[in-house]
């Protein structure tokens, strides 16, 4: 049995309207078409679906128990076509992104405004967690892509390099550091230096010992979020680096942020995504975006680079 969905939408066209000739305007094909259309469907079903006469059709027996269940399945599948439409034309769509900790109070908020402003039903689901487990949420499909700092290589997740950005140093308004005309390691290393845990701390000491004359790096204290550092140098605790993307949280503890030199130590950002998984309309066009975004945010831009994927 070989039924078409054509030959299903001009029996449904003829059923509705119980006339060959609104049913041909309906479906925009001539009268011929669609009565070609039913005589196939009969052939295949091996069965009469309409009766005609010379003055009016209606549907046999057969037809009418068909009718409704053959109308379902086209009203069905007219909606999952629709669906996709939206999803292609961006009318709808669910993004699942996961950022650590810091990021996501900073950088991607500001993103995920400008770009819903523009796609209003498109909902983006962000998922703030440790730098650590980007990738694993990434893996486990728990998220479309993840964006986070440089990780090591994984053979089913694909790197893409967002932006590039140099550590800066932290500290109190009218603090020491402040009077420098350039703030060198060696200088932020005078007080204590508040890091944070695990491989931020671990890779930095590795950046910092790879230089000439690279100062080594001894935290006085480690603690699990960028808030803590900020609250503590607040405090007067002790100085902290961050990335550029924080300068909006530093500013809200009312602290400075400079530059740090000899060595100037960056650190690369990259959008983690599966490998050999497709990427649906939406979080395609939120990477996109993202990377468009980068690249043109005067605050960002200073430190941006374009890049693309990257085992």
């Amino acid at each position: 049995m070989n039924v078409t969905l054509r030959q299903l939408r001009a029996f449904v066209a003829v059923a509705r309207s119980g006339s060959f000739t609104l049913a041909a305007e309906s479906l925009f094909v001539t009268q011929s078409a669609l009565s070609g259309l039913i005589k196939e469907l009969e052939q295949a079903l091996g069965l009469r679906v309409v009766d005609r006469s010379t003055r009016k059709i209606r549907l046999s027996e057969v037809g009418r128990d068909l009718y409704p269940l053959i109308d379902k399945i086209v009203h069905d599948l007219d909606g999952v076509l629709d669906d996709v439409t939206h999803l292609k034309s961006l009318k709808t769509g669910l993004v699942r992104v996961a950022a650590p900790q810091l990021m996501a109070s900073t950088l991607i908020p500001e993103a995920i405004a400008a770009y819903t402003a523009a796609h209003p039903a498109i909902r983006i689901k962000l998922v703030d967690c440790a730098v650590e487990s980007v990738m694993s949420r990434v893996f486990s499909g728990e998220v479309d892509f993840g964006i986070g700092p440089e990780r090591d290589p994984n053979s089913d997740i694909t790197a893409t390099p967002l932006f590039e950005a140099p550590f800066m140093a932290v500290f109190p308004a009218g603090h020491a550091l402040g009077l420098l005309p350039e703030i060198r390691w060696r200088d932020l290393m005078r007080f204590p230096v508040i890091s944070l845990q695990g491989q931020f701390t671990d890779r930095l000491a590795i950046d910092l010992s790879a230089t000439v004359r690279g100062p080594k790096l001894l935290p006085a204290n480690e603690v699990a979020f960028m808030s803590t550092a900020l609250s503590m140098v607040n405090a007067g605790l002790g100085v902290t680096v961050c990335i550029p993307y924080a300068a909006s949280l530093v500013r809200l503890y009312r602290l400075e942020i400079r530059a740090l030199v000899d060595p100037v130590v960056n650190r690369c950002f990259f959008i983690f995504s599966r490998r050999e998984q497709s990427l649906s309309p939406a979080a395609t066009s939120f990477m996109e975006f993202l990377f468009q975004y980068v690249a043109r945010h005067q605050d960002i831009a200073q430190w941006a680079v374009t890049g693309r994927s990257r085992a």
